[in-house]
């Protein structure tokens, strides 16, 4: 099949495809949405697919999408790594029945906005499409699949992963992709056992001020060691996402904390991982913001971005 993966950086709603698809954790979040409120507004519910159903809808010009799918998947909490690779595989699986003459799909990346690691989670979901190619269950009409991602940043992060593991070249100002029989071992193995590699959780809050913080400062050394790095956002879960949280700090082989700003939840993960004997490694921007509970620990203080990327580099060298 020759078919073309690429990232357009963008808004959901601007990207002209035949069919957009959209998963639905058992409630809406982020670009899914904001789009079933376009579709139908007011009337969320009739979107509303159980895991392993589908609802396809005609986009009457709302988007720019021609159809909207939506997939039913398991609640956010266990929509993990591997499910990111059963979603793909099996959205190009309904395609091939529900819209065989479709040429140009689109879809959002899944994972990153509710804690996973972010190439992990790309990487699982490029395996998925691998595994729809290779099972022959993709329609044959398909040319191209879009990944929509509104963030410029994570847009040019996602696109290197493409250029580092397709072996992409640049034709005529697009992305195609060179011949291929099989996808490349890092992909062919992501979402299979990625819950079992080894992760460092990360506790700070999630909000623009700290961003590059995370991304620079501690993601880009903990991926360069080695390690999936995975926060969660507990301001906008409830319920269950405790216990990934807590899952996931209990089988960290590190927790990294931003003490920055005293967030309480960050400072109840850190409470947590000390009640259950786990690592942890504290930071912060200015000593001073430090409550009295844990001033006598070890803590990396931090004057920038960069100081913070050596200074995390150097006790993740110790570490491994």
């Amino acid at each position: 099949m020759d078919l073309t993966i690429s990232v357009a950086c963008t808004d959901i709603l601007d990207l002209t495809c035949d069919v957009l698809v959209l998963k639905y954790a058992q409630a809406f979040y982020g670009a899914d949405a904001l789009v079933a409120s376009v579709l139908t507004p007011n009337r969320l519910e009739t979107i509303s697919p159980r895991p392993g159903k589908h609802t396809l809808l005609a986009s009457q010009g709302k988007l720019n999408a021609s159809e909207v799918l939506f997939l039913g998947v398991l609640p956010l909490h266990q929509f993990d790594y591997g499910q990111i690779r059963e979603f793909s595989a099996y959205a190009l699986q309904v395609l091939a029945r529900e819209a065989p003459n479709a040429k140009h799909v689109a879809m959002t990346m899944h994972g990153v906005g509710y804690g996973l690691d972010e190439r992990e989670s790309f990487l699982s979901q490029l395996a998925g499409i691998f595994d729809a190619l290779n099972a022959n269950i993709a329609q044959p009409s398909l040319k191209r699949i879009t990944f929509v991602e509104r963030n410029h940043g994570r847009a040019s992060r996602l696109q290197e992963i493409l250029d580092e593991q397709l072996q992409m070249e640049t034709v005529t100002g697009e992305r195609k992709e060179l011949a291929t029989a099989s996808p490349p071992s890092r992909i062919a193995n992501a979402g299979l056992r990625s819950n079992e590699k080894p992760h460092i959780f990360v506790a700070m809050p999630f909000n623009e001020e700290l961003e590059d913080v995370y991304i620079f400062g501690i993601q880009g050394p903990i991926n360069s060691a080695g390690y999936l790095c995975e926060r969660v956002d507990m301001a906008i879960f409830t319920g269950d996402i405790l216990s990934r949280i807590k899952t996931r700090i209990e089988t960290a082989t590190l927790i990294v904390a931003d003490l920055t700003g005293s967030n309480p939840n960050v400072y109840l993960e850190v409470g947590y991982a000390w009640g259950k004997d786990r690592p942890t490694l504290l930071l912060v921007k200015k000593s001073e913001e430090l409550k009295f509970d844990v001033r006598g620990q070890r803590c990396i203080v931090y004057k920038n971005i960069a100081d913070l990327a050596q200074k995390l580099e150097a006790d993740l060298s110790a570490l491994r």
